[in-house]
C-alpha cells in the first residue's frame, strides 16, 4: 500500500477501514500525536480495553514481547490494537530489526499495529534504515508523513481554533502569533488556549498577542536586528539581556542573528542585480519561510552592499570567538552588539 495522506488516514478512521499497520511520523508532532489517538482509539473498540489495547514505549519494549502482543488474539472483540511510541529503527541493531520487519510481515487479520513517532525525528536523506523500513512498511500497511504546515494553512487552524473557544481572531493576527511563536503547531494551539482563556469571548487583539504570546528564539534575536539596524542602543542590549537571563545559547543566539543578515544581504544583491526579492528562494531553503525574504526587502531598501559584507564580516568573527572559546561569550556578544550598531550608524550618516 502506498503512503497516505492526513485526509485519507482521517477517512479510515472515522469508517473504521483499518489497515494492519500504520506508521505516523514527520515534523509535525501535535498532529502525529492527535491522530494516533484518534486511530487507537476507534481501532482498539471499547469491549475489554484493558485486553485489546496494549501500549509500548519505543526504547523499553522487546521485539520479542512485540510480537508476542501483535500475534495474541482479541478478547471477545473483533480486533485489538497494538501501539508503541518512538521506536528509533535507525537505532536497533540488526538482529532486532530483522525481527521488527519479520513482526510487520505477519501482522494478524485481527490486529492493528500503530507505530508512531511524536519525539523521534526522522532524516530520511541520512537514515538508511528508516528508509528500508518504511518501504516495507507500505508492503504491509499506511505510512502518513505529517509535514509542518504552511503559514496559510496555520492561519486558517488558528481562526478556527479561536472560534470554536467563543473567540474572534483575524487572519492578520494570526500571522502576528506565528512570527512570535514560530510554526510548530503544538505551541501555536498552547499560545491560542492561553489568550483564549485570557480574553474569554471576543476579538483577541494585536496588543493582547503582544503582551501574551511567548516569543521564540527567532522572533526575539528578529526584533534584536531590528533594534541594531534602527540605532536603538538600549533596546538592542535589553533584548540580548532578556536572552542571556532567559539562558539562550550565545552560539544559536548568533546563528540567528546571522540568518537575518544572510537574508538581508541575499536580497540586496538580488534586486540590486534586477531579480525580485524571492530569488533566493530558488537557490536556498526558504521553503514555507519565505517571509523572511519579503521582511528582508523591506528592511534592506536603505542598506548598502558594503554595509551589509562588513557586518557579516564581524557576525564571522564572534561567530569563531564563540567557537573557539576565546574570551567571554558574553562580552563577546556585547562587543558584536557594538560593532553591529557602529556599522549601522555610520551608514546612517555617510
Amino acid at each position: 500500500m502506498p503512503e497516505i495522506t492526513e485526509t485519507e488516514l482521517k477517512k479510515q478512521i472515522e469508517k473504521s477501514d483499518f489497515s494492519n499497520l500504520y506508521v505516523l511520523y514527520g515534523e509535525e508532532s501535535y498532529l502525529v500525536s492527535h491522530y494516533a489517538q484518534k486511530l487507537i482509539a476507534k481501532a482498539k473498540g471499547t469491549a475489554f480495553e484493558d485486553f485489546n489495547l496494549q501500549r509500548f514505549e519505543g526504547d523499553t519494549v522487546s521485539m520479542d514481547t512485540l510480537a508476542e502482543a501483535v500475534e495474541a488474539l482479541p478478547f471477545m472483540a473483533e480486533r485489538k490494537c497494538v501501539a508503541v511510541s518512538d521506536l528509533d529503527v535507525e537505532g536497533l541493531r540488526a538482529a532486532e530489526l530483522s525481527k521488527l520487519e519479520q513482526i510487520v510481515d505477519s501482522i494478524p487479520p485481527s490486529t492493528v499495529l500503530v507505530l508512531y513517532l511524536p519525539c523521534v525525528a526522522i532524516d530520511l536523506k541520512t537514515a538508511k534504515k528508516w528508509k528500508k523500513f518504511l518501504a516495507a512498511a507500505n508492503q504491509k500497511g499506511n505510512t502518513v508523513l505529517f509535514k509542518r504546515r504552511s503559514n496559510p494553512d496555520l492561519e486558517k487552524l488558528l481562526c478556527s481554533g479561536a472560534s470554536k473557544r467563543g473567540c474572534e481572531l483575524s487572519r492578520q493576527d494570526a500571522g502576528r502569533m506565528i512570527r512570535a511563536a514560530g510554526n510548530d503547531l503544538q505551541t501555536l494551539t498552547n499560545e491560542l488556549e492561553k489568550l483564549c482563556a485570557f480574553v474569554g469571548e471576543g476579538k483577541i487583539t494585536p496588543q493582547v498577542i503582544d503582551q501574551l504570546v511567548a516569543k521564540n528564539l527567532e522572533a526575539r534575536v528578529y526584533d534584536l536586528s531590528k533594534a541594531i539596524l534602527s540605532g536603538q542602543y538600549d533596546r538592542a542590549y535589553e533584548i540580548l539581556d532578556l536572552l542571556f537571563y532567559q539562558n539562550e545559547e550565545p552560539v544559536s543566539v548568533l546563528a540567528v542573528l546571522s540568518s537575518a543578515y544572510i537574508d538581508l544581504y541575499r536580497v540586496r544583491v538580488s534586486v540590486q542585480s534586477g531579480y525580485s526579492a524571492l530569488e533566493p528562494a530558488k537557490h536556498f531553503d526558504y521553503a514555507r519561510k519565505e517571509f523572511r525574504l519579503t521582511n528582508a526587502e523591506r528592511d534592506s531598501k536603505r542598506l548598502s552592499t558594503a554595509m551589509l559584507r562588513e557586518s557579516l564580516r564581524v557576525l564571522l568573527e564572534a561567530d569563531m570567538a564563540l567557537k573557539g572559546a576565546r574570551g567571554d561569550r558574553r562580552i563577546v556578544m556585547e562587543k558584536l552588539l557594538a560593532q553591529l550598531l557602529y556599522i549601522s550608524e555610520r551608514e546612517k550618516t555617510a
